[in-house]
């Protein structure tokens, strides 16, 4: 075997030679951290201004209609001067939840299917597609949902078909990217060791991944639920094409509701004063929520890590 080629120079050439890399690499190192550390500022920088501009805008609704009656107030019109969100909250809320009702499910059980079920092939195939439904852009979902699925609800409701059915149908669609890809890593989280000992104990597929596997993976898979909760919440021009857009309290399934974010998009174009104000502190309401859903998010993962 031959012998390792011998390095040339005197100890201290070494001994130099060493220290200038040692710097070199120290300095990449330095460099690399203060620009980690500015791209993390900036990010944290551009929240802080969004919240800050959003609610400089939005504060003298507390004057002016005041807080009580814009939170709790049960009409919206701008002709009339009244700008109360509660009717814009509830439709938000009802379609979200419809949204979960529907999408949580069907998300959850591709992930399963992916994760546990599918070969290698049909993994290949099924995992693609699913990802492509969330670079499908919002307005084709609305496209879709006016002209294919609206005269299907209508017919369901005996109405025109736009509304809370149609608006949770075309969410649920939009929101199973992200819970399928987070649930899927979830379950994929799980110590292999716990299927090798269900398995080992004579449990089934199926009972392997209803009291094992889901279980163990379970808030991870909420943190998904939530995650597409807030997707929901959030998503504004399918809703604005399939909604209706009356701002009004949920009366049924094929009647037109608003959303605090389609109404947002419709009205500020042409709002001005205490109705531009009353828009800004939507937006602020919004946030608010936003913040709260990854709150949840952050207290659900502190307290599985500490399990």
């Amino acid at each position: 075997m031959a012998d390792a080629p011998m390095t040339t120079g005197s100890p201290a050439e070494k001994q130099s030679t060493l220290k200038l890399m040692s710097k070199a690499t120290y300095a990449r190192e330095s460099a690399l951290r203060s620009l980690f550390l500015v791209c993390a500022t900036v990010a944290v920088a551009g929240v802080a201004l969004i919240f800050i501009f959003v609610g400089v805008r939005g504060w003298p609704i507390i004057q002016d209609p005041g807080l009580g009656a814009f939170l709790f107030g049960d009409v919206w019109s701008s002709s009339s001067g009244e700008f109360g969100i509660l009717p814009l909250v509830t439709g938000t809320l009802v379609i979200t939840i419809g949204a979960l009702l529907l999408g949580a499910p069907l998300a959850v059980g591709t992930a399963v299917f992916l994760s546990e079920i599918a070969s290698p092939r049909v993994r290949a195939i099924v995992r693609p597609a699913v990802e492509l439904l969330a670079g499908v852009p919002s307005v084709v979902y609305g496209f879709f949902g006016l002209v294919i699925l609206r005269p299907i609800v209508a017919d369901l409701t005996g109405g025109l078909g736009f509304g809370p059915l149609t608006a949770a149908i075309i969410l649920a669609v939009m929101i199973v990217p992200t819970i399928a890809t987070l649930t899927e890593d979830a379950l994929g989280s799980v110590v292999p060791g716990i299927r090798e000992a269900s398995y080992a104990m004579g449990a089934t597929t199926w009972q392997t991944i209803r009291k094992v596997l889901l279980p163990a993976a379970g808030l991870g898979i909420v943190d998904a639920i939530i995650l597409g909760m807030g997707r929901a919440v959030g998503e504004t021009m399918a809703v604005v094409m399939v909604a209706g857009n009356a701002p009004q309290f949920f009366r049924g399934l094929g009647k037109p509701m608003s959303t605090l974010t389609s109404q947002i998009v419709i009205d500020m174009s042409y709002a001005s004063g205490t109705h531009r104000t009353a828009l800004f502190a939507m937006a602020v309401i919004l946030f608010l929520i936003s913040m709260g859903l990854v709150a949840v998010v952050r207290v659900i993962s502190s307290r599985g890590e500490k399990r």
